[in-house]
């Protein structure tokens, strides 16, 4: 039977609010000249939140205007200038942390605990680059086309002004750790969240002002992508988008045509494999994780499971019963351990996939409705086994907290099926370590994670993050995730002689000794 789960009401802290007075302050940094304006609304109760200016075309040519005037300062900038604002970008997130948590529920409707996920990887980020930004950045000696007298540095240069347009899911992580990689390479940022989360990006901006970024190095601008979406793409030196696989073709294909570079985090299907050895309850209570984070509004979100047909029944069993004992609510109790859908476009989505899967023949586990006694777009955590390949949800990313159980008996059969999918963007494996890491090797995606849902690579700041297929291109995280964001640039010096051969040689004198130098060098460095 469907359960109910247990539902955390906390009278005293079920409010959370942001004030009138708070809210101006924060939209001020807003870059909005005109009258237009929108109201955005919490997925918590329903009620407004703010009312927030909306940009023209000529407030976003102006941002850009007023954002290149400041990278040229900023690139001139010490890189261990850079680096101090980043660590004291570090401490003031968590220092201001509760503020943050606050916002990032009213504007997302998740749990305390996942927007905690989203400061301390905010505050990760800061560390991570603050430490490593003159070892990644450079210069870097390359070896030259001959010893000693030829030397060759190899430098990054900042492409210029970043367009960064990023989604309501993770409004903190999803700005910072893309922008704040941007900018400590060098670059500024014409920025536009999402219209539903807007208040938690200006949060941090406002917090990277106080660590000592220049104001005009990251402009806000806010509308619908559809609207000024382009108008970034068209003035941007480079670009960075979190969001869906269709609107990132798009990105791709007007980015294309201005030869500028971009970098694209898109959707997932993403599996996980429980193999035979498993511990059936660590990889159930791993599922929770990994599948309902954020109420599965997460990229990386895990949305099928493959289970050996030897433990798929513990498995499945052990999984009704944990979510039977889950807490569930719409408020900042730090125990809740799933918040609310976003908006109801979402939740129409989630119930649309349910039914059909249902429809087409699917048997459901758990969960399966809407709660709106709870939040008004709330659904509950469903668990769906027997789903037919004709089901949406067989292949098409839900984004929500629906995910669906599959048998299999060989790990041959389990790979091709993990496999198969447009998406690669994240897996996970379960079962003992040395076989579970070889398995991991044979799924194609960007990251894999072993008995982990998706935390052991998202919260690894050093390691690279990114999708395969149609899952996306380039990488956030780790160094390449601040390389993105610069142009490599070659430097050599030649010393004594020209690369072409001293004047008092003839070309073929020249050519001859160093054919016998080049031979040499090669027998040489075969015996060594």
């Amino acid at each position: 039977m469907p359960f109910r789960g247990i539902v955390l009401f906390m009278p005293d802290v079920a409010q959370i609010t942001v004030a009138p007075a708070r809210t101006a302050e924060l939209t001020a940094l807003i870059r909005a000249t005109g009258t237009e304006t929108r109201t955005t609304v919490s997925p918590l109760t329903g009620a407004d939140v703010a009312t927030v200016p909306v940009s023209t075309d000529q407030d976003v040519l102006d941002a850009f205007a007023a954002a290149r005037v400041a990278q040229l300062d900023w690139a001139r900038t010490p890189v261990r200038r850079r680096k101090k604002a980043l660590l004291r970008l570090h401490d003031l997130v968590l220092k201001h942390q509760a503020e943050l948590l606050d916002l990032i529920q009213l504007e997302s409707g998740k749990a305390r605990s996942h927007a905690f996920d989203e400061v301390l990887h905010s505050a990760l980020t800061g560390r991570y680059y603050g430490r490593r930004l003159s070892r990644i950045l450079g210069p870097h000696r390359r070896s030259g086309v001959y010893p000693v007298i030829t030397s060759v540095r190899q430098h990054h240069q900042p492409k210029g002004v970043v367009g960064l347009i990023t989604p309501w899911n993770y409004p903190l992580s999803m700005a910072l750790v893309d922008g704040l990689a941007a900018v400590a390479a060098g670059n500024a940022v014409v920025h536009k969240p999402d219209s539903q989360s807007p208040l938690t990006a200006l949060a941090i901006i406002e917090l990277m002002h106080r660590a000592g970024f220049p104001k005009d190095l990251w402009q806000v601008v806010s509308g619908a992508g559809s609207v000024i979406g382009s108008v970034i793409i068209d003035h941007a030196d480079y670009i960075c988008f979190t969001g869906s696989t269709a609107t990132g073709k798009r990105i791709a294909a007007q980015c294309s045509q201005r030869l500028i570079g971009c970098s694209l985090e898109l959707g997932g299907k993403n599996p996980m494999i429980v193999l035979p050895g498993a511990d059936v309850e660590k990889a159930v209570e791993g599922t929770v994780t990994a599948a309902f984070s954020s109420a599965g509004q997460l990229c990386v979100s895990i949305e099928r499971v493959y289970v050996h047909d030897s433990i798929y029944d513990r498995y499945r069993d052990g999984l009704a019963g944990r979510l039977a004992q889950m807490a569930y609510g719409a408020n900042a109790d730090w125990e809740v351990e799933m918040g609310t859908l976003v908006s109801p476009s979402q939740l129409a989505t989630t119930q649309k996939h349910v039914a059909d899967a249902l429809d087409h023949g699917a048997t459901l586990v758990s969960g399966g409705h809407a709660r709106p006694d709870i939040a008004p777009w709330f659904h509950e955590p469903t668990v769906l086994e027997d789903v037919p390949e004709s089901a949406l949800c067989f292949a098409e990313e839900t984004f929500g907290p629906v995910v669906s159980l599959y048998r299999y008996r060989s790990i041959g059969e389990a790979v091709q099926a993990a496999n198969d999918t447009p998406y690669g963007l994240n897996a996970s494996v379960w079962g003992p370590s040395r076989r579970a890491r070889q398995v991991a090797t044979r799924i194609k995606a960007g990251t894999v994670n072993v008995n982990e849902g998706f935390a052991a690579t998202f919260g690894s700041i050093g390691a690279p993050m990114g999708g395969m297929k149609e899952s996306g291109t380039g990488r956030r995280q780790g160094a390449e995730g601040l390389l993105r964001f610069t142009e490599t640039q070659s430097i050599g010096v030649q010393r004594v002689i020209p690369v072409g051969g001293p004047s008092f040689l003839s070309k073929r004198t020249f050519g001859a000794l160093l054919t016998v130098g080049l031979i040499g060098l090669r027998r040489f460095t075969r015996r060594a």
